[in-house]
């Protein structure tokens, strides 16, 4: 067995030790009437989490795809401004945009709404119109998409130039060449760090809780705050937590397998 066989021929002890010990905490969880009570009402939550993880990372992937060729374009100006936009967003603090989007942004976009509708005779906006769900949608959404635009800019830069070059000079348009050859071949190699990415998605979408939206951590707090039972209620909302992104971890590395095995084929 050679050195660089042994890590795929290694018995996932670990999974075994997370999965043994995820069951035990489930059923304390649930043969407790004060733990069973809290995961019922925790439970609610789940679903505000799930959404807005999966739609703030289906937006922040199409706008961080869009991002990296912008920054890859020949045009200087288009370059310029999608770097602008990638440094500003990293460089702001996820909270800091969560809160920045709900109470000036939103606002400022329904007042300008607002002054573009009235000439032509259309229906007016109200800011508190717009929900807060969908405001922490935006909000992950936008600084997301400056991450995922450099994991989606390394990509396409690791295609070799060679296959672009061929395809070209048989005869393939741009929007072929990047359908075809370029995003097939650096899907494949971001895939890794963009289930990264969304797993992390998962857990910063507790912080949607600053503005009152129903996820997890956000139930856990008026629970907590309502029964005064912070141990047990703060125990279940990380029994909740890891096991979502557990689970996304291993679907992840089980892609991840699967696009692996048909590569050798």
């Amino acid at each position: 067995m050679t050195p660089n066989s042994e890590p795929d021929k290694d018995f996932p002890w670990w999974l075994v030790a997370v999965v043994a010990i995820g069951l035990w905490l489930f059923y304390e969880v649930l043969a407790d009437a004060d733990y069973a009570a809290v995961l019922d009402t925790l439970s609610a939550g789940i679903v505000i989490t799930v959404l807005v993880s999966v739609f703030a990372y289906v937006m922040a992937c199409c706008m961080g795809l869009m991002l990296a060729v912008g920054s890859l374009s020949r045009f200087r100006a288009v370059r310029q401004m999608c770097r602008f936009y990638i440094e500003v967003m990293r460089g702001v603090p996820i909270i800091v945009l969560l809160l920045y989007v709900a109470f000036v942004l939103v606002p400022a976009l329904v007042a300008a709404w607002n002054w573009l509708a009235a000439p032509v005779g259309l229906d007016g906006l109200r800011a508190r119109d717009v929900p807060l769900l969908w405001r922490a949608v935006m909000a992950l959404c936008l600084a997301y998409s400056a991450f995922l635009a450099e994991i989606f800019r390394a990509g396409l830069q690791a295609v070799d130039k060679g296959q672009i070059e061929a395809a070209q000079a048989l005869g393939l348009s741009g929007w072929q060449r990047f359908r075809h050859i370029v995003f097939p071949q650096a899907f494949r190699m971001v895939l890794p760090p963009l289930g990264n990415d969304f797993v992390a998605m998962v857990k910063d979408s507790s912080l949607v809780s600053v503005l009152g939206v129903g996820d997890v951590t956000q139930l856990a707090k008026v629970t907590a705050a309502g029964n005064f039972k912070y141990f047990e209620t703060y125990n279940v909302a990380a029994l909740v937590y890891l096991t979502m992104t557990i689970g996304l971890s291993l679907l992840m590395r089980r892609l991840e397998a699967r696009l692996r095995g048909r590569e050798k084929r």
